[in-house]
């Protein structure tokens, strides 16, 4: 019914009236509401954002209240560790602002035991919080902390932790005093929870970790982070800004995260659009009803109207239906607009041409028909209306069907009916359009293959006067597109194995631009996105053994094969590489370089460590044996450019077995690494300090004269035999029996001058050990 009644011109008027109608309004509507939205848009971003940014501030400056609060109580607790423990209830107690800012106020000693808490209500005097996160950070870093948050002992309440260590008047760790916040409770936390965005937006509060801790629309606390909403997710990672989003009932909203300068926290304030919107809704509706009022009125007026201008129209069709059939001879005549009569007359002109062309059309036919019989391609002629008049035989052969079954049928319904709605409209455009219409698509056949793909192209045939039909060729590509698709699916495959490549592949032209780029190449050149197009050689400078390498380098030079190098992107980032570089159709027009970059920052790591193990004792961190001789020998060829004579420190330990036997291995690996730092600290940054062996250790002195070296080996005796180790109420420690001697030009080898530093070493021990001798040297001459 709704067909039949837009067949009528005048109905079709009447629906482009209200149709226009319609179109302003919405055009007029659209114009608005965007216009109102982007203020309204822009006046709830900004008043999220100020809130987001207000509460932040305020959390961060409480926070930073409460840490600085706690450091300075902490700096006054200055007793030793017996002190701490008898008072700390009594110090607790005292802690009055400290009980206000706090919801939980405990003092624990350096083993992780509560020792007093305020209020006691809570019981967790005795407890151990060794295993906290809170404890080990201050512990191990001695420094004040804000923890993550935790589910805490008392009837597990969710609990930020903030804590300072306490030392004594010699720095030593005695423990921690911490504050407890509740995230359920009567403080601040609550009303940050409770804020309200007018009267349904709400504040959330989260760490950068995923833990929510303050959620004012579920009042849900210590859950993980809803990483589904982009926005918390990016937020997460450090986003700060006011985004358009959907909150957790899936509704949209607009939300503002802003970070915190105190803890890796964020605060997100969110708005529902549909409440920061309502006035652009409210107005919308009113302007719905007042469009309906004017339908009403403009939709019979105009049905009117078009059917006294159509009247004349009518007729004409009449008049013309009855020349068609031959029940009129003389031409149509009608009054009426001038449009309606100029129909008429052009329909009398057409009329009077139609018995010339038809014999003229006759002729070309038959030409026609002969050429096409033989064409290797399939050819079919369809009249005005798209019907089949004629088919060659490469077209019957084409879809297996006789020229008989084909004549005067719908050409369209030969296409495939999945691709017909498609290609209906192809043709239409390109027939107003006057073009030749092109296209693949589907046809079925009674052939071989009960599908093919044809290639098409249709074009008019036409005479200046008036289109007489259409002449379509067809040509079978489905083999082709077979092939195609499985060239396609190689070249997919081959790209998806070189984007899930760690090594970045990427091949440029002679002039450098990038042609083809995996995402790990990306990455190496520090793009963002696609690099492709973009000049390889200006992104990026590699550097080898011998330089830097330029494009020339590159272009006129042979393949490289794995050149260990350095590559420093636009983004000043520096990689260790290892490079190979391939060229393809060189020196051809089109040649190609493909470069494969891998990362070889971990090889070089493990050389380096590998290096180090091998010149470095593992115990002590100081040069070993082989790297000791390595340096004295370059120091005795230095000899004759010094003013200065360098020396020869040999140091070995008194009595140091006494104290593996008695305090056991790690006592004296621990005196070890202690006498090794006291060694260092004593000389100066260009002298050489090694272990040698057990309890023997040899400085070189280089250009340091023999009356500084001594008075320097009497400061290191000295501060050895004053080190002193505590165990289980013991003292232990060692002297140390030191051998010095110059290195001359004489000197034939290390071993000749070690052997003199050892000599003084042995007289030492001889003379009652914890004493220095000087072996002098023998003349240069």
């Amino acid at each position: 019914m709704i067909k039949r009644w837009f067949g009528s011109l005048v109905n079709r008027a009447v629906a482009l009236v209200i149709v226009v109608i319609l179109l302003s309004a919405l055009v007029v509507t659209l114009v608005g509401s965007l216009l109102s939205q982007g203020e309204l848009e822009q006046q709830a971003r900004d008043q999220v954002e100020t809130m987001a940014r207000l509460v932040a501030s305020e959390l961060d400056d409480k926070l930073a209240l409460r840490l600085e609060t706690l450091s300075h109580v902490a700096e006054s607790f200055t007793m030793d560790e017996t002190a701490l423990s008898a008072r700390a209830r009594v110090l607790i107690r005292q802690q009055t602002a400290l009980q206000h800012l706090f919801d939980g106020l405990y003092l624990i000693d350096a083993t992780g035991v509560v020792l007093a808490e305020y209020p006691e209500a809570y019981e967790q005097t005795g407890l151990n919080v060794s295993g906290r996160e809170y404890f080990q950070n201050v512990s191990h870093h001695m420094t004040p902390v804000i923890s993550d948050p935790y589910i805490s002992n008392y009837q597990d309440k969710p609990a930020v932790m903030i804590a300072a260590p306490i030392f004594d008047h010699r720095q030593k760790f005695l423990g921690m005093i911490g504050g407890a916040i509740l995230l359920k409770g009567s403080n601040f936390m609550e009303e940050f929870a409770g804020l309200r965005v007018g009267k349904t937006g709400y504040l959330e509060i989260g760490t950068r970790s995923g833990v929510t801790l303050a959620h004012g629309g579920s009042d849900e606390v210590m859950v993980p982070v809803r990483v589904g909403n982009p926005v918390l997710k990016d937020a997460m990672g450090g986003f700060e800004g006011t985004r358009q989003t959907r909150d957790g009932q899936g509704e949209s909203a607009i939300m503002s995260v802003q970070q915190m300068a105190q803890v890796p926290w964020f605060v997100a304030v969110v708005w529902p659009a549909r409440e920061a919107f309502a006035p652009l809704t409210r107005m919308a509706d009113a302007f719905g009803w007042t469009l309906l009022a004017v339908i009403a009125v403009i939709g019979p007026l105009a049905l009117w109207v078009f059917q006294r201008l159509m009247a004349p129209l009518r007729a004409l069709g009449r008049q013309i239906n009855e020349r068609h059939l031959g029940v009129r001879t003389n031409p149509v005549d009608v009054s009426g607009g001038r449009e309606i009569r100029q129909v008429a007359e052009i329909f009398n002109t057409v009329m009077d041409e139609r018995e010339e062309v038809l014999g003229s059309l006759a002729e070309r036919e038959a030409f026609f028909r002969s050429l096409t019989q033989s064409a290797p391609i399939g050819i079919v002629q369809t009249d005005v209306l798209g019907r089949i008049d004629f088919v060659n035989p490469a077209f019957e052969k084409l879809i297996g069907q006789p020229a008989s079954e084909l004549q005067h049928t719908q050409l369209i319904n030969g296409v495939y009916e999945g691709d017909r709605e498609t290609v209906r409209n192809g043709w239409q455009q390109a027939l107003r359009n006057k073009e030749i219409f092109r296209g693949r698509f589907r046809i079925p056949s009674r052939g071989e293959r009960e599908l093919i793909w044809g290639d098409v192209m249709t074009a008019v045939i036409e005479t200046p006067e008036k289109a007489l039909g259409s002449i379509t060729v067809v040509r079978d590509i489905s083999r082709e597109l077979e092939v195609e698709e499985a060239l396609r699916e190689e070249q997919q495959r081959a790209e998806h194995i070189l984007g899930v490549l760690q090594e970045g592949v990427l091949m440029v032209d002679v002039q450098g631009r990038i042609r083809y780029a995996n995402e790990a190449a990306c990455v190496f050149l520090g793009t963002e996105g696609n690099c492709v197009k973009r000049n390889f050689f200006d992104l990026v400078v590699i550097e080898g053994n011998d330089g830097p390498l330029a494009h020339t380098d590159f272009l006129t030079g042979d393949n490289v094969d794995s050149l260990y190098g350095t590559l420093r992107n636009q983004k000043d980032e520096v990689f260790d590489i290892d490079l190979t570089m391939l060229h393809v159709r060189q020196g051809k027009h089109n040649e190609r370089m493909v470069f494969v970059i891998r990362d070889d920052s971990e090889r070089r790591r493990e050389e380096e460590r590998l290096s180090w193990e091998a010149t470095h004792d593992s115990l002590t961190q100081l040069l070993n044996r082989r790297a000791f001789s390595s340096a004295l020998i370059k120091c005795m060829a230095d000899v004759p450019q010094q003013r200065e004579r360098s020396v020869l420190m040999l140091i070995d330990l008194d009595h140091f077995k006494p104290v593996n036997d008695e305090g056991g291995h790690l006592l004296g690996d621990d005196l070890l690494k202690r006498l090794a730092d006291l060694f260092k600290d004593a000389v100066r940054k260009s002298d050489i300090v090694a272990r040698l062996g057990g309890d023997e250790f040899g400085i070189i002195l280089p250009a340091c004269g023999l009356e500084r070296a001594e008075a320097l080996a009497e400061r290191i005796r000295s501060r050895v035999a004053e080190l002193r180790i505590e165990q289980d109420g013991k003292h232990f420690g060692v002297t140390a029996s030191i051998g010095l001697t110059e290195l001359t030009s004489g000197d034939s080898g290390p071993r000749e001058v070690i052997s003199r530093a050892d000599e003084g070493s042995y007289i030492a021990k001889s003379r009652g050990r914890n004493a220095v001798v000087v072996v002098p040297a023998p003349s240069d001459d």
